[in-house]
């Protein structure tokens, strides 16, 4: 047959969507908070030269989210320190005041990225982590038997 010696017509490629990178961090049990390098790679700020300011929604008791404002002068900011694998920023006492309990439960964060005043800003809307649920034992009981 005639159509068995042509060449197979090329397949229409299909463009490739890059993967959404969840960024993610953590509240440590001394207050700081710890963004992993993963999630550093992918933000796009050089965090050894940028400081920030830290706020949070106002009339609100409990905090939410926390905002991670760059800016220029050096009063009253905060600045992230390099650690191992990881960028740390203590706040204890403004997470204390924001009634978060960093010492008694793991908190998670999310972050958003998005424009302030013509800088890339930064929510972090933090949530509790959810317990591990423990599995019961369901094999054979161990020891002697009961009389």
């Amino acid at each position: 047959m005639p159509t068995e010696n042509q060449h197979p017509a090329a397949k229409a490629e299909k463009a490739t969507k890059p993967a959404k990178v969840i960024l993610t961090g953590y509240i440590s049990m001394a207050g700081k908070l710890v963004l992993p390098a993963k999630t550093v790679a992918h933000i796009g700020v050089d965090l050894d030269q940028a400081s920030f300011k830290v706020g949070m929604d106002e009339g609100k008791r409990k905090a939410k989210s926390l905002y991670l404002v760059p800016h220029s002068t050096e009063e009253k900011t905060f600045t992230f320190e390099k650690a191992v694998k990881s960028y740390t920023l203590a706040l204890p006492y403004i997470l204390k005041k924001s009634r978060v309990d960093f010492v008694l439960t793991k908190y998670d964060f999310m972050i958003r990225l998005f424009e302030y005043e013509n800088t890339t800003a930064f929510e972090l809307k933090v949530t509790p982590e959810a317990a591990a649920v423990k599995v019961p034992y369901t094999s054979k009981p161990r020891g002697r038997k009961p009389r």
